[in-house]
């Protein structure tokens, strides 16, 4: 059987009854496209422990990997090969006995609290375009760091998504594929409230609640990332987003 085909048949059954997220799917596709390129394999048999440890291997010697990607690459092929032991086409996993890397420590990615407050003052009063764009930047960082969403979900939330009065905020489709309902801060709820007045006065009618400056539509993935870099650019603060 082909490793092609079995992705396949894999990645539907992920999508249809598990509910795997489109990202996790790719990732499938990724690591087992890479691993049939670089050990020049077409056949589930041809998949032995030893070939499979040789790819790692080159990833680390040739390919440079960070124990981070070494782990995100084991992780993608061993549920690949545990679905293909599942269903009859492999009787052992090859990745039995693959040593694992250590991952690297980095240094936390959250911001201290003295640097976020300064970096939304930054944003704040930074001299934008107009009130819209002022107030929608500040609104995007305060999301992010006090409610803490990932940048899928920033993108994914909608004006009905607000309750300024019962101070929620429902998060779609997070991290796991699950709903959520995040409480908020007074602060925030101020915030929020200020910027959806402006995103009214800017008549903004989308249900994405942070549209594009240029058109009534919400922000896209390619368009956070730009803004992100604006941003550090403006206030001098190295900060990241979630999911980034």
């Amino acid at each position: 059987m082909y490793i092609n085909t079995l992705c396949e048949q894999l990645c539907e059954h992920a999508t249809l009854f598990r509910g795997y997220s489109p990202d996790t799917i790719q990732r499938y596709r990724m690591a087992t496209g890479l691993f049939q390129r670089v050990m020049g394999v077409e056949l589930i048999g041809q998949c032995t422990p030893q070939v499979v440890r040789e790819f790692f291997y080159r990833g680390r010697t040739e390919r440079n990997w960070t124990a981070s990607t070494f782990l995100t690459y084991h992780k993608s092929l061993a549920v690949f090969f545990r679905w293909c032991v599942e269903h009859g086409h492999l009787q052992n996993s090859p990745l039995e006995g693959v040593e694992l890397p250590r991952l690297e420590k980095a240094l936390p990615r959250r911001l201290p609290e003295d640097q976020a407050r300064l970096l939304l003052e930054k944003v704040l009063n930074y001299s934008w375009r107009s009130n819209f764009e002022r107030y929608r930047n500040h609104a995007i960082l305060a999301t992010a760091i006090w409610v803490g969403l990932r940048r899928k979900e920033l993108l994914r939330l909608e004006v009905s998504d607000i309750d300024l009065r019962q101070q929620t905020l429902f998060v779609r489709r997070g991290k796991g594929a699950k709903d959520r309902v995040v409480p908020m801060s007074a602060t925030y709820v101020g915030i929020m409230r200020r910027y959806l007045d402006e995103r009214g006065r800017a008549r903004k009618t989308c249900p994405a609640v942070f549209p594009s400056l240029t058109r009534d539509a919400g922000l896209t993935l390619e368009g956070l990332r730009h803004l992100v870099t604006a941003l550090r650019a403006v206030s001098g603060i190295c900060f990241r987003l979630g999911g980034e």
